[in-house]
């Protein structure tokens, strides 16, 4: 048994609602449909039924594979990466190559403090002309 909740709202047989918005594998839709239809159109094909949109009248649900299941999550966990956290503050400094001494010092002990603070720099260095 998974602990996690999976990335999409359901993904096979448990369908609370009667009436569905089918989307075939390729995107296309199918309409409308009772849930009885839709899971014997997901049998037929050897496809699984995934929630994507339960809050309109009737639900979207999506034919899928399980390749394509786990290219979404993927995605979906990318996107999650590369956002950042609430609470998370990004720093960022840059410094040209030809960069004085002194500057350098002092640009240091800032990055050096933000990090104490757990706060995430970004530093660029550009190359001086």
């Amino acid at each position: 048994q998974r602990k996690g909740k999976a990335a999409f709202g359901s993904v096979g047989r448990r369908i609370p609602y009667r009436v569905l918005h089918v989307i075939n594998q390729d995107g296309e839709s199918l309409g409308n449909m009772h849930r009885a239809e839709a899971l014997r159109l997901m049998d037929q094909n050897g496809l699984k039924l995934v929630l994507l949109h339960d809050n309109v009248e009737p639900p979207v649900y999506r034919l899928m594979t399980g390749q394509q299941i786990h290219e979404e999550q993927l995605k979906l966990a990318e996107k999650k990466k590369a956002s950042p956290k609430p609470g998370m503050v990004q720093k960022e400094l840059t410094f040209s190559s030809a960069i004085a001494k002194n500057d350098l010092e002092t640009k240091t002990k800032q990055i050096a403090q933000w990090i104490e603070k757990r706060h995430h720099v970004k530093v660029t260095i550009r190359q001086a002309k």
